[in-house]
């Protein structure tokens, strides 16, 4: 782990391309290493022939796909898929639409065992990456957890896209591991894969549980699942727990502010000593601090009840009916909490114009 947090801290020494003449195999022990287009193009037309596909048109189109230059081995391993299976090529399809429906179970073709590996790990990788793409995480996670990085043509793409889909699901552990991998073990990664994983890695190096970025995270990604038209159990589980850790937030900072008024009246509970970030005296015109509740008349709290039913019934209540209960919700709060919760409501209320 040692190793890992200098390469985070060097990350630009990291980006830098290897030197001209360098020998990859001596790179890193256990290197995930491509193989060449000679060789996938190898397996990709074993596939073809042992579906029977000979003709001489289906032949032709193969050539013409292999001597794309500018497409991956992945691409051109997709498209030799899509030629030889017509249901490779309706499931990729499919999973490219963006006006499609999203997946909700992982299609029965990539599980189908009696299968060449070579045909299922690489449809799946191909698959998930059309799925990330469209941000539906949790389904692109769920192939690719089926298949090893060693079983496809581009194990940077595999390990690229698992750690994005396991960062944007909050998986905090799993997304560092699979980072590391991509540090350790694919050293010839493209660039952007590189850059993209370590601002990924960066980013939740800062990550705290129960701060209000967190519950920002959580957020994003109720917005998320609702544009994907996913507001089953498992949102409504998400939204519950950000109604409820706001609740107990504001809560805990009631009761810091209280503390704190007691201090400056001179019955200060924890030995005389205002609580760190607090009110230092009670002089109206002194500015509030960030994560003090300013009472504005209302009691600062979250009624859930109101909540829950604003978040049910928000689609169809008219411009100034959602302003007029914001400001009843979030009535005696701090700025901060205010605009947590605004900002919320109004990405929601994007979301439901944009489905």
């Amino acid at each position: 782990m040692k190793r890992f947090l200098y390469t985070s801290l060097a990350a630009v020494a990291l980006l830098a391309p290897p030197a001209l003449g360098a020998d990859k195999k001596a790179a890193s022990f256990g290197a995930l290493e491509p193989p060449t287009v000679e060789a996938a193009r190898d397996q990709a037309a074993a596939w073809l022939k042992a579906l029977g596909k000979t003709d001489a048109a289906t032949q032709a189109r193969f050539e013409e796909i292999w001597k794309r230059e500018g497409s991956t081995i992945l691409e051109r391993v997709a498209a030799t898929f899509e030629l030889g299976s017509p249901e490779a090529a309706r499931l990729l399809a499919q999973a490219r639409d963006q006006a499609a429906p999203a997946p909700t179970a992982v299609p029965a073709l990539l599980k189908d065992t009696k299968a060449p590996i070579f045909f299922r790990a690489n449809l799946g990788l191909a698959y998930a990456r059309a799925l990330a793409h469209r941000r539906v995480y949790e389904e692109a996670l769920d192939v690719l957890k089926l298949f090893q990085p060693e079983q496809v043509v581009d194990p940077a793409a595999y390990l690229f896209h698992r750690a994005v889909s396991e960062h944007a699901l909050l998986l905090k552990a799993d997304a560092t591991r699979t980072i590391e991998r991509i540090i350790d073990d694919a050293p010839f990664s493209p660039e952007r894969y590189k850059t993209v994983s370590m601002l990924m890695l960066l980013d939740m190096h800062t990550w705290k549980e129960k701060d209000l970025r967190a519950i920002a995270r959580k957020m994003e990604n109720v917005e998320r699942r609702l544009e994907l038209a996913r507001g089953g159990p498992q949102t409504q589980k998400l939204q519950k727990e950000i109604v409820l850790r706001l609740d107990e937030l504001i809560k805990e900072l009631e009761n810091k502010n209280k503390n704190d008024s007691e201090c400056n009246s001179g019955n200060c509970p924890n030995g005389g000593k205002p609580s760190e970030g607090g009110p230092r005296s009670n002089n109206p015109t002194s500015p509030a601090t960030q994560s003090g509740i300013v009472n504005q008349g209302g009691t600062g709290m979250i009624d859930q009840a109101k909540l829950k039913k604003l978040m049910e019934n928000w689609g169809s209540l008219p411009p100034r009916e959602r302003t007029q209960a914001l400001q009843e919700l979030t009535q005696g709060m701090s700025q901060r909490h205010r605009e947590a919760i605004e900002n919320y409501f109004r990405n929601l209320a994007n979301t439901q114009t944009r489905r």
